[in-house]
């Protein structure tokens, strides 16, 4: 094993050498080394044991997903939820009829061909993470958007490889198979990133005098390998386990100290990943099967392209970034061949399908990094040849999906509502099926070894009291979460059948409460359903009412908020923003980037309108961060000084030439100096001018926007054209599209002022 290990480092080590030297992508070096020092090219001269460096693979293969999991929380999943969703949505479905019609062409049985389309639907996380990082993208506003499909997808493998089981060997569709462990895959993440976000960062904060480089290095790893062991004993996949603790760590304030500790742990298994792929490839089985690998490469290329373009599209991204996202997800995933090897494993696929499907995956990802490149040229070339009407339907859909809109109360209170009864639901269940499978039986009966055999009801009793307790702060949540919120307040207040729905929604939270404790009660007593009803109505009211419970509740709650924002907290006091670009775009390509002023610029000293920001690169600087202070939408006075962090709002062109701007001003060059980070509170709005609004018809000057939310104005649109940078004297005529940038707090409440 160590002469294999040795054998795969040196040679990805030279080899990649060579490709940075020919500015080449370092993850195809690692694929050219795997094929050199493969069974296939060299026989068993150089690697004894192929098993062990495939062992070595998947441990790679998890400190990969743990490190994207500490890049892409979930929290940034949220942001880009809709899209991520309907964008997975899109390929799933597309490519999965694609690759069963392609597979059935090419004289594939139904089996295979299912099994086929269930394989091309997966992009690998992987490859475009390294890609992305290597190429320096990752910091562009479609790489978001990227990486939260394929979170989706890896979510979604899950539940793809149930249903492809039940129709294999039961030769059916089991939908409520499929659907028990959609809820089930749900149930537990929830469960695990809440109590994970309970305990982690408690853990830290109790041992942070402890926690060098050295034994926080251990802790996480471990923290790592313990959640993958987790995830394989609920049956899911180790690689999933790892993602979730990668996304619970990126949540506390070790984050980036974790990060930076697992980094060269990633580089090494990394490449040790992506070696055992090369060797996979048989230069001799690429000639036997020449028609169905180019076939199926060029169907995953262009279907990928055309479904995960129409995806993030129809979600409400611009074209560009739709295209931008598509040509990034040209290639297999990993999962393909854990489902190859599944189906082959079970008999209901053909030998040839694994190696056929591995050597379509070593050629989309060879290309992956080339394709890429060429999204923005082809963007350029469909935008062209698109006619005039076309681009501004596609304009005005995006824009619909980003406007902001005013949701009403009662929508409001529903969503918040079902969410929340979902998650204490979830903790609730856990927590009841963990006491009575492991600790109920040992409790009652040491309880009941003290006691005569004719009270040994109060073993159970006490085990049940003890029980109670325990979710007495989750049922109180559960029956009293937002029940005084200022949304439920204004439903009631505005009387008629909307009271109804706030007396619905209390009435089944405590119906909800009331079945909890009937279960608990029934599990210990064989009583009637009215003694039951009563029994369970009574404790309901009194945790209702308890004051004890409603502060235990409310501490519980505090703290998983506490633990959940004390990083971006810390990044507050400490004036620090996140590295990648915001995700919340709009369809005029704009998007906030922060840079730190070098002390070795010689710009320091100058004030803004000496530099010319807008003529040399044409973006808007939006704020200044400067010694703990925040200096919002500053004028052509204001002066720069060392270490400022400068808030720009633009396009990626002008980000670029902002950037450039930059350096040019830098005396002295250092690795890592500039550096984008992201503001999270800083966000890009618009909204629709309506006849109503007080200032249709006055020039922006007289509107006072800039002054009442405290924000830039970078564009208008007016039928259709838009004005980047708009003159103080322009109209704002009803139907204009204002294009805002700063806190969103402030432009929410200057909107529901206008529209009140």
């Amino acid at each position: 094993m160590i002469h294999d290990l040795g054998i795969i480092m040196l040679t990805a080590g030279i080899v990649s050498i060579l490709f940075k030297f020919l500015k080449q992508p370092v993850v195809l070096g690692y694929l050219v080394a795997g094929l050199l020092v493969g069974p296939y090219v060299c026989g068993s001269a150089w690697i004894n044991d192929i098993e062990s460096a495939e062992h070595w693979a998947e441990i790679g293969m998890i400190f990969l997903l743990f490190s994207m999991g500490l890049e892409f929380s979930f929290k940034k999943l949220l942001q880009v939820g809709s899209t991520a969703i309907v964008g997975c949505l899109t390929i799933v479905i597309g490519m999965m009829t694609t690759g069963f019609l392609v597979g059935r062409m090419l004289g594939f049985n139904e089996m295979n061909a299912l099994f086929l389309g269930g394989m091309l639907c997966m992009s690998s996380t992987t490859i475009v993470f390294k890609a992305l990082d290597d190429m320096g993208l990752r910091q562009q506003k479609f790489a978001g958007i990227s990486l939260g499909i394929l979170v989706v997808e890896d979510l979604f493998a899950v539940v793809l490889m149930v249903l492809l089981a039940s129709v294999a060997v039961k030769q059916s569709f089991e939908g409520g198979e499929m659907a028990w462990q959609l809820g089930k895959l749900l149930a537990y993440l929830i469960l695990w990133f809440v109590s994970g976000i309970m305990i982690i960062p408690t853990l830290f904060k109790i041992c942070r005098r402890y926690l060098n480089d050295e034994t926080m290095t251990i802790l996480s790893l471990g923290l790592c390998l313990g959640m993958v062991l987790l995830a394989i004993g609920a049956g899911f996949s180790a690689a999933l386990g790892a993602f979730v603790m990668g996304s619970i760590l990126a949540e506390t304030i070790e984050a980036e100290r974790v990060e930076r500790l697992m980094s060269p742990i990633k580089n090494m298994f990394g490449a040790i990943f992506f070696t055992s792929v090369g060797m996979m490839i048989d230069p001799a089985l690429l000639g036997k099967y020449w028609l169905p690998i180019t076939v199926i490469s060029f169907i995953v290329i262009a279907g990928q392209i055309i479904f995960a373009s129409l995806g993030v599209l129809l979600s409400g991204q611009p074209l560009k970034t739709a295209m931008q996202t598509g040509f990034t997800l040209v290639q297999v995933g990993e999962f393909s061949f854990i489902l190859a090897q599944f189906g082959e494993s079970i008999g209901v696929t053909e030998k040839y399908l694994y190696p056929v499907i591995v050597a379509v995956s070593v050629i989309t990802t060879f290309l992956t990094p080339y394709i890429i490149k060429l999204s923005v040229p082809a963007y350029e070339k469909v935008h062209k040849s698109l006619p005039r009407r076309a681009r501004i339907m596609l304009e005005q859909y995006a824009r619909s999906k980003n406007t902001i809109t005013q949701n009403s109360d009662l929508s409001i209170l529903i969503r918040k509502f079902v969410v929340t009864a979902a998650i204490y639901i979830i903790l609730t269940i856990f927590v009841m099926v963990i006491y009575f499978s492991y600790l109920s039986a040992p409790f009652v009966e040491a309880i009941n070894a003290m006691l005569p055999e004719e009270i040994d009801w109060v073993g159970r009793f006490v085990a049940l009291g003890v029980l109670l307790s325990v979710l007495s702060p989750f049922i109180y949540k559960i029956a009293t979460k937002h029940i005084r919120s200022q949304e439920a307040k204004s439903v009631w207040n505005s009387g008629g059948i909307r009271r109804g729905y706030v007396v619905a929604m209390s009435l089944l939270r405590f119906i909800i409460c009331t079945i909890i404790v009937i279960y608990c009660i029934q599990y210990y007593f064989a009583y009637t359903y009215g003694v039951l009803v009563v029994c369970s109505v009574s404790i309901v009211s009194l945790i209702f009412f308890s004051t004890k419970v409603r502060n235990s509740s409310k501490k519980i709650e505090e703290r998983f908020m506490n633990n959940l924002n004390a990083r971006e907290k810390a990044q507050d006091n400490n004036r620090f923003v996140r590295k990648d670009f915001e995700n919340e775009l709009l369809n005029h390509d704009l998007h906030i980037a922060d840079f730190e002023l070098p002390v070795t610029s010689s710009y320091c000293g100058k004030m803004l309108m000496e530099l010319g920001l807008r003529n040399v690169s044409g973006i808007n600087i939006v704020r200044i961060i400067r010694e703990g202070r925040d200096i919002n939408v500053p004028g052509g006075r204001e002066r720069l000084f060392p270490h400022d962090i400068i808030v720009v709002a633009g396009t990626d062109k002008q980000i670029e030439e902002f950037k450039r701007w930059l350096e040019k001003g830098e005396t002295i060059k250092e690795d890592g100096m500039n550096i984008i980070r992201q503001r999270i509170p800083f966000t890009l709005e618009q909204f629709t001018i309506t006849a109503s609004m007080p200032f249709c018809g006055k020039t922006l000057a007289e509107s006072h926007i800039k002054e009442k939310a405290q924000c830039a104005v970078l564009g208008i649109e007016h039928e259709g054209k838009t004005v980047m940078n708009p003159d103080a004297n322009i109209l704002l005529l009803e139907g204009d599209n204002v294009i805002l940038c700063g806190e969103a707090p402030r432009i929410q409440k200057l909107l529901e002022h206008i529209t009140s």
